[in-house]
């Protein structure tokens, strides 16, 4: 399906952070992927509008933010991830290195680059990673094929990353973080709508369950007959 229509990164200006908010108040999102696909690329271009290139390599940046979603105000905070080394190395270290983000979390974004086969194959390993931690079905994960705009290097197809998510149950994009500042956006508000629906439903989920169904009236005959038998037992 497709999507309707960690050291700290060289910005031009800090991203300003939102206050706390009470408990479950936040959307709470992380961007995962091979190294050099764009994750912090696509975090900022997301929060600021603006498109930076250069970062050192990433091990694991906090962003907080208020974002205007559907007329309100979400304080969203999203999870920048040190990127998962090949899928020909041992993957699995990097793997439990990310678990508590991945507990942490309730939507995800799974980056690979269009120029690097090798992080497309890092995607289902990290999505079978997240599915092991949030059984769920219904925590939203959406594939985005990044750097699109790199089409002379491209070396993973669109169809392959689309059936790569059909496979998986999961929402696919491809995206070019320099050049497509709403395509990054888009991408960024639907999974925070995603999160929004979902943490509705537990919460009404929650509200049910809380619900003590009311005892039913005491039969009176039937607690005569029982007090009679007990002072028949006590004569005899």
């Amino acid at each position: 399906m497709r999507l309707p229509s960690m050291s700290q990164p060289f910005l031009l200006a800090p991203i300003a952070e939102c206050p706390p908010g009470p408990p479950g108040a936040q959307v709470r999102l992380a961007v995962l992927g091979a190294r050099g696909v764009g994750k912090s690329a696509m975090i900022v271009r997301f929060l600021t509008k603006r498109f930076i290139g250069d970062y050192e390599p990433n091990t694991g940046s906090l962003y907080s933010r208020l974002v205007h979603l559907d007329g309100d105000h979400v304080a969203v905070q999203i999870q920048d991830t040190p990127g998962c080394i090949q899928v020909q190395e041992d993957c699995v270290q990097v793997l439990d290195s990310l678990s508590r983000c991945v507990k942490w979390a309730e939507g995800f974004l799974l980056v690979y680059s269009i120029t690097d086969y090798s992080s497309y194959q890092s995607v289902q390993p990290l999505y079978q990673h997240i599915r092991k931690v949030h059984p769920d079905a219904r925590t939203p994960i959406i594939i985005v094929g990044n750097k699109a705009d790199l089409l002379h290097a491209r070396q993973v197809q669109a169809k392959e990353g689309l059936q790569l998510a059909d496979e998986l149950g999961s929402l696919f994009l491809e995206i070019s973080t320099s050049e497509d500042s709403q395509g990054v956006c888009d991408v960024f508000q639907y999974l925070c709508k995603e999160v929004s629906k979902l943490q509705h439903a537990g919460s009404t989920d929650r509200r049910r369950s809380s619900i003590i169904p009311r005892p039913k009236s005491p039969n009176m005959q039937d607690l005569k007959r029982r007090f009679k038998q007990a002072l028949s037992s006590k004569v005899k």
